[in-house]
């Protein structure tokens, strides 16, 4: 990046640019030196548009090698974006950027696009505190029109993008990238039905027969049968060229030939689901070859309405292990580390031998089986196991369904996913008391994928849920004890945890009751109590032993049930002293666990003197802008509860270090 290309950024990210100029710097001195003989010629849109046909495979063999030494260092999406490399070029130059505007749906196939527009030094940063998003941001870009991390919302945006256009009377295009798994999901559907045909709108169906998972059901066998019709592309263009090339023949010749042309094509091919929608198809074409992409952009600009491209293209390209298993290289740790066990492949685990136990236990996954440990369950009780596809509404949907016919359903899903199912959650599940069994994974702040999948709201928004249990277990055995209760209870219950395996540290807690543990008996004195919940009481031990060398005593509470709490149990620690207490949570403030718990201790007449500070996540999306970890940026850190217990304790004195 360029300080010429600076001074083209809009003021409202040119201060988010600079930052990234600061980042980058700061990673070149850790990085392996690369060079590319065509990409390191690129800066911006235009050296794309201005290099010869010829060079074009040369671009894009280096843009594979540099998203993969990229990747693997950082962590991020790699098999999708190795997929999109030849779409990323050929959007380049073929639309008008940023005049014309392209939306990725999910972001998982942006990081070529992100790499030709003005972000080839930046991508050295990806995913790093305060460097570029591993997804498509508005603030990062003004080549980024729209920012997506959850599927199937692209047509949505982009139709709203190309009505205001028509409205404006703009000429500008909007592309949106939708890959084909996105289609599982029912808001693309919505959205396809809600278009103009004679809106600028191109869709883009990358179709690579993945979406995390392998895709299934009724549209995926859709789509296999359209990419079976060969010759359907190149008949349905040879026939509008030669109507095209008539001499002024007046409009209504014009559309009998029209009507004539799909009548044509219909006896040889029929028609399909996108024509059917009144959308004019292009395809299917081979999305690895600019020279297919580009043309079919072409003849999609040139004719003006609202087009479907139908493209298939090859996931992890370029990356034999990603070719060959595209769901384990669908997200990669930095370093390309394994992942280590986690409470994701415990769960699955547990499910699947108390299902060998239990005829009535299902289990449903919206197109994440692996990622959420379901594989030894989909592989043992294939009739039990049911894949939704993206579709998480729908999921908890059947889940009640399955639940009123006396089945016990298990729905593990990723905290920012269920965010998509609350009114299914409320108004199916909860509303009936249907005995639903929810695995909310990835329930902690997402260091690598930032705002879109930080997994902090769940507890505030089911809390405010009547009649719902919520777990929160530190290590496996109070996993197994929550999906026990959970799975004999008649109450839905939602059973969260982060990220990671286990995180309560043996020696640490000298009491652990059923779903409690403490690092203290009740009768021993203390000067300050901490009570938290999730992966973030290692920040609490580690300012409880950094407070003890100031002579300042801790006494931690990690409790494992949020709702409803076990209130005879923390009364019992804290009403022998006077002690202050400090909330802590990884998570929203507004509604949270802290604001409930401590309404309720402090409702109690015995505890109404007593000081205290909820220490959580206030009102802010937390953006990582600059090179700060997010316990820091959210104030949960080991050093902001010092500060606060400074504050409480010593009524904001600091005491003096020994």
């Amino acid at each position: 990046m360029t300080i010429d290309i600076i001074k083209e950024i809009p003021p409202t990210t040119k201060k988010t640019s600079l930052s990234l100029l600061n980042n980058i710097a700061k990673y070149e001195k850790k990085e392996i030196v690369m060079t590319y003989r065509i990409l390191d010629k690129i800066s911006s849109p235009q050296d794309v548009k201005r290099l010869p046909t010829a060079t074009l495979p040369s671009l894009a063999s280096d843009m594979r090698k540099y998203i993969s030494e990229i990747t693997l260092k950082n962590g991020g999406h790699l098999a999708s974006n190795l997929g999109c490399v030849e779409l990323a070029i050929s959007l380049v130059r073929a639309l008008d950027l940023p005049n014309d505007r392209v939306i990725f749906d999910v972001g998982h196939q942006a990081y070529g696009y992100k790499i030709l527009t003005d972000r080839r030094e930046s991508f050295k940063t990806l995913r790093q505190p305060g460097g570029i998003s591993g997804f498509p941001k508005r603030s990062e870009s003004f080549y980024d029109s729209f920012g997506t991390g959850h599927s199937s919302t692209a047509i949505s945006a982009a139709l709203g993008f190309a009505e205001a256009d028509r409205i404006n009377r703009r000429d500008s295009f909007t592309v949106a990238v939708v890959g084909d798994g996105a289609f599982t999901g029912g808001l693309v559907h919505e959205a396809l039905n809600n278009i103009n045909e004679n809106l600028r709108l191109i869709i883009i169906l990358n179709e690579n027969e993945m979406s995390i998972s392998r895709n299934i059901g009724g549209f995926a066998r859709t789509i296999a049968k359209i990419r079976s019709t060969h010759g359907y592309y190149t008949t349905k263009k040879a026939t509008r060229d030669a109507i095209s090339s008539i001499p002024v023949i007046g409009k209504a010749t014009f559309n009998a030939f029209k009507v004539l042309k799909q009548r044509l094509k219909d006896t040889m091919y029929g028609s399909n689901y996108f024509e059917d929608m009144g959308l004019y198809y292009l395809g299917p074409a081979d999305g690895n070859s600019t020279e297919q992409v580009e043309a079919l952009l072409k003849e999609a600009l040139s004719y003006g309405r609202a087009t479907v491209i139908h493209l298939k293209t090859k996931k992890g390209k370029g990356f034999p292990s990603a070719e060959k298993n595209p769901d384990r290289y669908h997200a990669i740790l930095p370093g390309g580390k394994k992942a280590r066990a986690s409470f994701s492949e415990k769960m699955g685990e547990l499910l699947t031998e108390k299902a060998s136990h239990n005829d009535k236990i299902c289990a449903i996954t919206a197109s994440m089986a692996l990622s959420c440990g379901l594989a030894p369950f989909k592989n043992r009780f294939p009739d039990r196991f049911f894949d939704v596809g993206i579709a998480e509404a729908h999921a908890l949907v059947f889940a009640a369904g399955l639940a009123a016919a006396g089945m016990k359903p298990v729905v593990p899903v990723y905290s920012s996913f269920l965010q998509r199912a609350y009114d299914s959650i409320l108004h199916d599940v909860a509303l009936q008391g249907l005995p639903v069994t929810v695995m909310v994974d990835r329930a902690s702040l997402a260091e690598g994928d930032g705002p879109t999948h930080h997994g902090i709201y769940d507890v505030s928004f089911l809390s405010a849920i009547p009649g719902v249990n919520i777990y929160a277990p530190s290590d496996y055995s109070s996993l197994n004890t929550s999906l026990d209760l959970s799975l004999n209870g008649n109450a839905p219950s939602f059973i969260r945890y982060p990220h990671s395996g286990e995180f309560a540290p043996e020696d640490e807690f000298k009491v652990k009751g059923r779903l409690f543990k403490a690092s203290a008996h009740p009768d021993e004195s203390c000067d300050l109590i901490i009570i938290t919940y999730g992966r973030i009481v290692k920040e609490a031990i580690s300012a409880s032993h950094s407070l003890l060398s100031k002579k300042v005593r801790c006494k931690i509470l990690l409790i494992e049930q949020l709702k409803p709490f076990d209130m005879s149990t923390i009364t019992e620690y804290i009403k022998g002293t006077s002690a202050p207490i400090i909330f802590l949570e990884e998570g929203i403030k507004s509604g949270g666990a802290g604001e409930r718990l401590l309404s309720s201790i402090y409702s109690l007449p015995e505890m109404a003197q007593r000081g205290y500070k909820i220490l959580a996540i206030d009102d802010h999306f937390a953006d990582r802008r600059t090179a700060t970890d997010y316990f820091t940026l959210c104030g949960i850190s080991a050093e902001c509860i010092e500060n606060t217990a400074f504050s409480l304790v010593f009524n904001d004195e600091s005491p003096s270090l020994p």
